[in-house]
């Protein structure tokens, strides 16, 4: 499921060290997803720097976030997100019979801003489509936002029961459930005319329904017996449009978003008889709920740690008796103050901006970065702003000298790329 809420469900640099040439792999079926829909066993292809690091105004990808092109987290079955990935397909395995939802999860993550935009019908001016939330290789062409940049061609592929799993890409803001690269899980289902005809129920009626009874069974599955609600949507793709949330541990959680798919979108894949349903949801959200993840950056380490906690096959319907992270030496953080004036004419500075800035310095070292004051001053005209940037490793204590060395190159590229003026 693609934008508004829906990317907000889901939102760290890895711990792992990057080889030295900056290589990385995706699939033959995603290098050509862009034509027809990906085939499920695919020989790997190299993804070079140049692909998505272009000389093109547009571009605003960083080497931080070309590293993580790859990493296929999803596809590993002792991770986290491998073991909630396969969980969920477990489900609809059970519930429609095996193999009837056909599985993808090597589609190519770069895109054309059509088909991550208007072929799920984002509108024009919606804010998804500006570099400050998007990363574009060039004005045409971008990381996927969402799994949703697929759907299209899959349906003009002739796929109508399918499940799509990958990597997605969002500048956004640094905190422990953020990071600009996460993972997504879509679900759609086509139905015939026969079906709403045989069954005398209004179409929408019957997509909805089964919609809903679907969605509540893998959130049953996934959570056990939890008190769930629907609260009304909107999203630009479906109507109507739901999310579903359930009280757990306490609190409300927002678990996916769904609806009935736009005649739209099936109008344009040749199936205006048809029609859809289509639901969305973040496998990070999920696997940090359900296994105690406290910190969004844990899913990229490879410290035995925590690797060695994690398992194929240990998940538990509903969770019971499963078990879950046990937190290792919590290292101490390291604050830095930054203060600085705005400028006075332009957008260069955005706080997405600031984070992508100190992302590309301090990768997976920096926990969060968060405003703690802003002023104005009349006589000058100036606004004021001051972010306390937190470094703490996963891995071990950070001395001085390198946090020192980090918020000196982060203080200098916020002057020379962001056009602030330090205090």
């Amino acid at each position: 499921m693609a934008m508004s809420s829906a990317l907000r469900m889901a939102s760290g640099c890895g711990l792992r060290a990057m080889p030295s040439t900056r290589v990385r792999f995706a699939t033959t079926s995603s290098r050509t997803v862009n034509v027809r829909a990906a085939v499920v066993n695919a020989e790997p292809v190299v993804v070079k720097r140049e692909d998505v690091i272009t000389s093109s105004p547009a571009n605003n990808v960083t080497d931080h976030i070309f590293e993580k092109i790859g990493y296929n987290l999803h596809k590993r079955a002792d991770h986290p997100l491998g073991i909630i990935k396969a969980a969920i397909a477990e489900y609809f395995d059970d519930k429609f019979g095996a193999g009837v939802f056909s599985q993808f999860d090597d589609q190519y993550p770069i895109v054309t801003a059509f088909a991550n935009f208007d072929s799920v019908l984002v509108p024009p001016d919606h804010v998804s489509r500006s570099p400050n939330d998007t990363y574009y290789v060039d004005s045409d062409t971008v990381l996927r936002c969402h799994t949703s940049a697929h759907q299209l061609e899959m349906l003009k592929g002739g796929a109508t029961k399918f499940l799509v799993t990958g990597d997605v890409y969002r500048r956004d803001s640094i905190d422990a459930t953020h990071f600009p690269v996460f993972h997504q899980m879509e679900g759609v289902r086509i139905f015939d005319a026969e079906e709403w005809e045989s069954t005398g129920v209004d179409p929408i009626v019957l997509a909805q329904g089964e919609l809903k009874d679907t969605l509540e069974g893998l959130a049953r599955h996934l959570f056990g017996e939890v008190e769930m609600r629907w609260v009304d949507a909107y999203f630009p793709f479906t109507e109507p449009s739901m999310e579903l949330e359930i009280f757990f541990k306490g609190e409300w959680l927002e678990v996916l978003g769904c609806g009935v798919m736009e005649m739209k979108i099936l109008e344009e894949a040749g199936l205006g008889d048809k029609r859809a349903w289509a639901f969305g949801l973040g496998l990070e959200r999920l696997a940090m709920v359900l296994f105690d993840v406290p910190d969004i950056r844990l899913f990229w380490s490879d410290d035995k740690r925590f690797t060695k906690q994690f398992k194929e096959g240990m998940f538990r319907a509903g969770g019971a008796g499963m078990t879950k992270f046990k937190s290792y030496s919590k290292y101490p953080p390291c604050l830095k103050d930054v203060s600085f004036w705005l400028p006075k004419e332009g957008n260069s500075f955005t706080e997405n901006n600031l984070c992508e800035v100190v992302r590309n310095v301090a990768g997976t070292l920096v926990e969060e970065v968060k405003l703690i004051d802003e002023f104005e001053n009349p006589k000058k005209g100036l606004t004021s702003n001051c972010f306390r940037i937190v470094y703490r490793s996963m891995e071990r204590s950070l001395t001085d000298e390198e946090i020192n060395a980090l918020q000196d190159q982060v203080r200098a590229d916020m002057v020379s790329k962001l056009g602030v003026e330090l205090r």
